[in-house]
C-alpha cells in the first residue's frame, strides 16, 4: 500500500487507515475474535495506522487493539482520543488532570508507554484551546505521545492551536455526503502541515454495495436516531446512492472502495479511516488505493452525488453537541 505522512514531520502510514470504533459495539454486538481477524487482515493489506478512542466500548476497542499489537512492535502507529465523558451525563472535559488520567488508562489498555497520536475527542469550550495545547505539549515532552490531534474542530480553532504547537492531525467526518470540511478545514490543514483524517468515508455504511435496512439496525445502533437514516430521508438518499453503486459496478469497483478512493483524491494530506470489524470488509476497503480516478470519473461522481445532495442532517441535535460548526 502506498503511504502518506501524518502531519509535517510525522510518521508515514498506509494511505488508508482503520477506524476501530465498531470494535466497541457502537453499531451492534461485537465479537472479540472477529475484531482481531479484521486487524490481522489490515496487517496483511498494509494498513498500518489504527484509530481508536477511550469512549469506544468504554475502553474495549483499546483493549482489543492492545492485544493485537502487543507482539507486533513498530508495525503500527496508533491514535487514541479522550475528552468525551459519557457518565453520569454526556459532557466534555479537556482539563489537565482528566486528560492525564484518560491517557494513562489508554496506554495501559494498549499495553504501551506511548501512543503516536493523541486527540482531543471534543473541545471543552470552558478551557481555552491554547491551554489544552499546553497540556498536550507536556505529554509530548514526557514521551507519552508522539503528536497532537484535534477532532471535529473549526478552522479557527486549528489556527489558534497551531500557533502554540504544530498539530499532527485533525479528524472530522468527511465523505461524499458530508462535505463541510471543504469549506475551510481541509485547506487550513494543508496550509498548516496538518494531516486531515477523514472518518466515516463510507457514510456509516450507506455507500456499501448492499443497501442498508434501517429496520434491521440494533436497538443501540448510532444510526437509529440519525436523521439521514430515518424516514423519509433514507429513501430519498438511497435512490440517489443506487446510481453511485451502478457507476461503481460499471467500472468494476466496489462502491465502498470507490467512496474511500474519492476521499484519497481530495488531497495528499487526506487519510481516510473507514471503520469495520469484519475482515472481508477490510480487504475490500484496502483496494481503494488501487482506484485511479481521472477528471471524467470525478465529474461523473459529482453529477451523481453533488455537494449537499443528502436529505437530513449528518447528526441529530443531541448527536451534534460538541462538534464545532463554522459555516
Amino acid at each position: 500500500m502506498n503511504r502518506r505522512r501524518l502531519g509535517r514531520g510525522g510518521p508515514e502510514v498506509g494511505a488508508v487507515a482503520l477506524g476501530c470504533m465498531s470494535f466497541g459495539g457502537m453499531y451492534g454486538p461485537t465479537d472479540r475474535a472477529e475484531s482481531l481477524a479484521a486487524l490481522s487482515k489490515a496487517e496483511e493489506f498494509g494498513i498500518t495506522h489504527l484509530d481508536t478512542a477511550l469512549i469506544y466500548g468504554d475502553g474495549l476497542s483499546e483493549e482489543i487493539v492492545g492485544e493485537f499489537i502487543r507482539h507486533r512492535p513498530n508495525r503500527f502507529t496508533v491514535a487514541t482520543k479522550a475528552g468525551i465523558v459519557p457518565r453520569p451525563h454526556r459532557h466534555f472535559n479537556n482539563r489537565p488532570d482528566y486528560l492525564r488520567r484518560a491517557l494513562e488508562g489508554s496506554l495501559r489498555r494498549l499495553g504501551r508507554d506511548h501512543v503516536e497520536l493523541f486527540y482531543i475527542h471534543r473541545r471543552d469550550q470552558d478551557v481555552p484551546v491554547e491551554d489544552v495545547m499546553g497540556t498536550l505539549v507536556r505529554f509530548k515532552e514526557e514521551g507519552k505521545i508522539g503528536g497532537i490531534g484535534l477532532s471535529e474542530v473549526s478552522p479557527s480553532t486549528l489556527e489558534r492551536a497551531a500557533a502554540v504547537h504544530p498539530v499532527m492531525a485533525v479528524q472530522s467526518e468527511y465523505s461524499l455526503w458530508t462535505r463541510l470540511p471543504e469549506l475551510g478545514l481541509i485547506q487550513a490543514c494543508a496550509r498548516l502541515g496538518t494531516a486531515f483524517v477523514a472518518f466515516s468515508p463510507v457514510g456509516r455504511g450507506v455507500f456499501a454495495d448492499r443497501p442498508l435496512d434501517p429496520a434491521a439496525f440494533a436497538d443501540h445502533d448510532f444510526r437509529r436516531t440519525n436523521p439521514r437514516f430515518m424516514a423519509p430521508n433514507f429513501a430519498a438518499n438511497e435512490k440517489r446512492i443506487e446510481r453511485f453503486r451502478a457507476f461503481a459496478r460499471e467500472r468494476g469497483w466496489s462502491s465502498a472502495a470507490l467512496a474511500v478512493a474519492w476521499t484519497l483524491h481530495r488531497g495528499e494530506h487526506v487519510i481516510p479511516i473507514p471503520g469495520t470489524r469484519r475482515a472481508a470488509h477490510v480487504a475490500e476497503l484496502a483496494t481503494a488505493v488501487d482506484i485511479r480516478l481521472d477528471a471524467d470519473d470525478l465529474a461523473r461522481i459529482e453529477a451523481i452525488l453533488p455537494a449537499g445532495f443528502a436529505h437530513g442532517d449528518r447528526y441529530s441535535e443531541q448527536q451534534a453537541v460538541g462538534t464545532e460548526r463554522y459555516c
